[in-house]
């Protein structure tokens, strides 16, 4: 069986890969994804990373995207990237294609519809993106995290499957952020391609937060805005008086988010659909700070939908300044016993084996190609 992954959602990817090699240990992949996350930007992706360090072949796709704002670099990627699309398709001669959405999603999809390879897509958040509203039409099934979603897809097409989600952010296999005074720890999290503006806000607040609470800072590693190393050179700058209190990091891997999130009393970060996702299963009180330009207002939906669960303030973007980002932390960790979930139901998602029912999925349909 060879099955083509389209990146863009990989943290949910991962473990329905992890779920048909226990299945068939016979199955080929092949990832479809991007290995820079922006334009100027030569430091791979974490999702390269990690893909090419379990040994799956990676096909760097330079698709497209429309934007509000007008691109023509842009726009003229978008037939180029069917073309390559094709390609890479030609090339592999998959059983099956599975989506995890985004952009890039819709021209691999739409080459493998024409030539006639059948797709499955999974839709990670509460409401949906266009591409997934395009390929819907195209794929056989439209796999839906949340019941909520089923309304924006074709009805006989979605099937609800829940979220995958990382086995290792529910238990602790490191040591790596232990601390030698009694001071509440936060996880600080600028997310996989390395949000500036919550880098930033960090660098200019990090001596008054230290006073008070110690930080693991994940920054993603992003070469036009260097922040990593900023961080790195202010840190020094007050090493002396804050010492063993903040732990810097591009990524935490695997063998560390686990101790990341369990030794945290507060998480601050972006609110896409997998962040939101782990911190409803560990039931995490957080600070959102949602990206407002993202499609159909969707991390801001996202917030919302935890904050309304009782674990969440959010936090606008557009007048965010580094005193109003170390009054809301203090005052969050002053009163943390206030952040409860306040409806199990919300955890539906975590009965059921989510990247078992994604990956029967997958099986069937290769098997269907097949015949």
């Amino acid at each position: 069986m060879k099955v083509v992954v389209i990146g863009g959602h990989h943290s949910s990817a991962l473990p329905v890969i992890k779920k048909l090699k226990e299945k068939d240990p016979n199955v080929e992949i092949f990832w479809i994804g991007h290995k820079y996350s922006m334009k100027g930007d030569t430091n791979p992706t974490l999702e390269y990373r990690e893909i090419i360090s379990l040994r799956i072949p990676f096909f760097d796709l330079k698709a497209g995207k429309l934007y509000k704002t007008y691109d023509i670099g842009r726009i003229l990627k978008i037939p180029f990237g069917v073309i390559q699309a094709f390609y890479f398709l030609l090339k592999i001669k998959p059983d099956v294609i599975l989506s995890f959405g985004g952009y890039i999603a819709a021209p691999v999809v739409l080459s493998g519809f024409i030539l006639g390879i059948p797709s499955l897509t999974h839709e990670q958040t509460v409401v949906s993106g266009y591409a997934n509203k395009f390929i819907s039409l195209l794929v056989k099934k439209v796999m839906i995290s949340w019941r909520d979603s089923a309304k924006y897809f074709p009805r006989k097409k979605v099937v609800y499957t829940g979220i995958p989600l990382r086995s290792s952010i529910f238990e602790i296999k490191s040591n790596s952020f232990s601390v030698s005074n009694n001071l509440p720890t936060i996880y600080v999290s600028a997310g996989k391609t390395g949000s500036h503006i919550i880098n930033n806000l960090i660098n200019n607040s990090l001596g008054d937060l230290l006073e008070f609470c110690n930080i693991i800072h994940q920054t993603g590693d992003n070469s036009v805005n260097n922040d990593y190393n900023q961080l790195k050179l202010k840190y020094e700058s007050i090493r002396s008086n804050v010492k063993g209190k903040y732990f810097l990091r591009k990524f935490v891997f695997e063998d560390e988010i686990g101790e990341a999130f369990n030794k945290s009393s507060l998480v601050v970060s972006r609110s896409g659909a997998h962040t939101v996702s782990e911190i409803l299963a560990l039931k995490k009180p957080c600070i959102l700070i949602p990206i407002p330009w993202v499609s159909h207002n969707e991390q801001n939906k996202n917030a919302e939908m935890v904050k309304n669960y009782g674990l969440a303030v959010i936090l606008n973007q557009g007048t965010l300044d580094a005193k109003t980002l170390i009054n809301t932390i203090q005052n969050s960790l002053s009163d943390i016993n206030s952040f409860r979930l306040n409806d199990n139901k919300v955890l539906d998602f975590l009965r059921e084996d989510p990247a078992e029912k994604i990956a029967n999925e997958v099986i069937k349909y290769s098997k269907n190609k097949r015949k």
